[in-house]
């Protein structure tokens, strides 16, 4: 019933497309959403998500994981992040990978909803000492769609790896257009 509600939100009353699915037979990976300039990504990352039935989970500060909010952000796949100083968070994500069964990890890699220059490879070095793909999605508030990549497996040249991942988005534009 739920599904249907979300559906007719996404789909109707916001006319948003989706092209291209999350992978099933996939139960880990790294899931890159961008252009992130907007806290509009977080509600549509959710939509995506229950639309589609894939579990998608993301880590943040362990401190917005106190009463009240942190039982909503568990019950929306938050997982709490140690972030103080000298923590390996690469190795720390890595590890959530290698001690689930199932999961999949939402990251901005822009690392911000600002415009930048260049974008953080934290996920990109996540996805890798974790071997396991990364699925990349876009919010194109332009065109009003997502459109979900299929897996890519990042290889030992980063630069060349980068081209293909920001290809994917060109031409993308978020929410809001002058970060995109």
């Amino acid at each position: 019933m739920f599904k249907s509600l979300y559906k007719f939100i996404y789909f109707k009353l916001l006319g948003w497309k989706l092209k291209g699915e999350f992978p099933k037979e996939l139960k880990k990976y790294v899931v890159i959403a961008a252009p992130h300039t907007s806290w509009h990504d977080f509600y549509f990352g959710l939509l995506i998500r229950k639309i589609t039935d894939t579990p998608i989970n993301f880590v943040a500060k362990k401190e917005l994981f106190k009463w009240p909010m942190g039982l909503y952000f568990r019950g929306v796949g938050g997982v709490a992040l140690d972030r103080t100083s000298g923590q390996n968070k690469v190795q720390a994500i890595a590890d959530l990978f290698n001690s689930r069964e199932e999961f999949r990890l939402a990251i901005a890699p822009e690392g911000t909803r600002k415009k930048v220059k260049n974008w953080k490879t934290g996920f990109y070095f996540i996805a890798k000492t974790a071997q396991v793909p990364i699925v990349m999605v876009t919010f194109d508030f332009g065109k009003k769609q997502n459109k979900i990549s299929v897996p890519f497996y990042p290889t030992d040249d980063m630069e060349a790896d980068f081209k293909v991942i920001q290809r994917f988005f060109k031409g993308v534009q978020g929410k809001v257009a002058k970060y995109s």
